[in-house]
């Protein structure tokens, strides 16, 4: 069982006399950036001149300055940029700059657990991993709460390693909901397995088959939107409160007994093996490097994928659907 540890397993003060640097302010930048300040700990942004983040952190008050400025004097430095292009930055602006004894921190261990960017040893190297994007790191922690997260410490050159990560993971705000111990390595890959195989892979594949599948056998395509996308949030708000059972609970016997003979045929044990597979290809870094070779080489798969669904009839649906639903602040895109 994962040992969770509390504010008070976390004291604040390894930080409090310091300096934290904060790379990129984007969605995990700008939450982390304010909720350290709020919490009474020197903070400076680096971000590109004139760019919709940099104004966006003069408006939060900050004065944006490039990597090596904000870098100078940071006992704490955390890497909140894009996976994709980490490396680059590391190598060209933050690596040159690295004084002895500072601390990269990173948010997702990606470029450290398939090795695409190496930190010096006389650097330690320590993750806190919020469970939960930036927005909600912010309005949680402004509410008086957090989000949950994981600390892992990589490379621990001062000894102090695990005391810098806690305090950061507290002044975010993580230790009031809990922070749970693990590694980099598991944390980097039971990140992409979840993404790819159930929050997002998985379950928009399971949407656009049962909406393909009512609409091709004549359903009306408003109807079939309504109870393959729609109705999803119902039904993983009560999972997210009380798990499978209180959603089971909370719905009628009907949809219980369809749930439980039904599901088994749809993930099979086909399915589980080719989960199987998609982990093996997550840890061996083969899915690494073809999403690092794709990006390098222009995106052109990952647009034309994302094109084909942007407007495929279960988007066009619901487009127009959501437009007639006035309690929901629709996000068209």
């Amino acid at each position: 069982m994962a040992k969770v540890l509390y504010e008070n397993d976390a004291p604040i003060d390894a930080l409090k006399s310091g300096k934290v640097a904060v790379i990129g302010y984007g969605s995990q930048g700008h939450a982390h950036s304010q909720n350290l300040r709020d919490s009474g700990i020197e903070v400076a942004v680096a971000e590109v001149q004139g760019s919709d983040n940099y104004k966006l952190a003069q408006e939060h008050g900050f004065e944006p300055k490039d990597i090596p400025g904000a870098m100078k004097g940071a006992d704490l430095i955390i890497m909140t940029l894009p996976d994709e292009i980490t490396a680059k930055i590391f190598n060209e602006n933050i690596k040159p700059n690295l004084e002895p004894g500072q601390t990269i921190g990173v948010c997702h261990g990606f470029n450290i657990n398939f090795g695409l960017i190496d930190v010096p040893v006389d650097n330690n190297v320590v993750m806190i991993a919020p469970k939960g994007p930036g927005h909600l790191v912010r309005s949680e922690f402004v509410k008086g709460g957090g989000v949950p997260c994981l600390v892992a410490v990589e490379q621990d050159k001062s000894g102090k390693g695990r005391e810098v990560a806690l305090a950061w993971g507290n002044g975010i705000g993580g230790a009031r909901a809990g922070i749970l111990e693990t590694t980099i390595k598991e944390e980097t890959e039971t990140d992409l397995f979840g993404e790819q195989v159930v929050l997002c892979g998985g379950l928009t594949s399971l949407i656009k088959a049962g909406f393909e599948t009512l609409v091709e056998a004549g359903y009306q395509p408003e109807i079939a939107y309504f109870e393959c996308m729609h109705e999803v949030k119902l039904i993983v708000d009560l999972m997210y409160e009380g798990g499978i059972n209180y959603m089971r609970y909370s719905i009628s016997n009907t949809a219980q007994w369809g749930d439980m003979i039904s599901g088994p045929r749809i993930i099979t044990d086909e399915t589980k093996k080719e989960m199987k597979k998609i982990l093996g290809e997550i840890q061996s870094g083969e899915f690494a490097k073809e999403w690092i070779d794709e990006y390098n080489n222009g995106l052109k798969r990952f647009k034309a994928l994302y094109e084909a669904d942007h407007d495929c009839q279960l988007e066009v649906v619901g487009r127009k659907l959501r437009k007639m639903m006035s309690w929901i602040d629709s996000k068209e895109v």
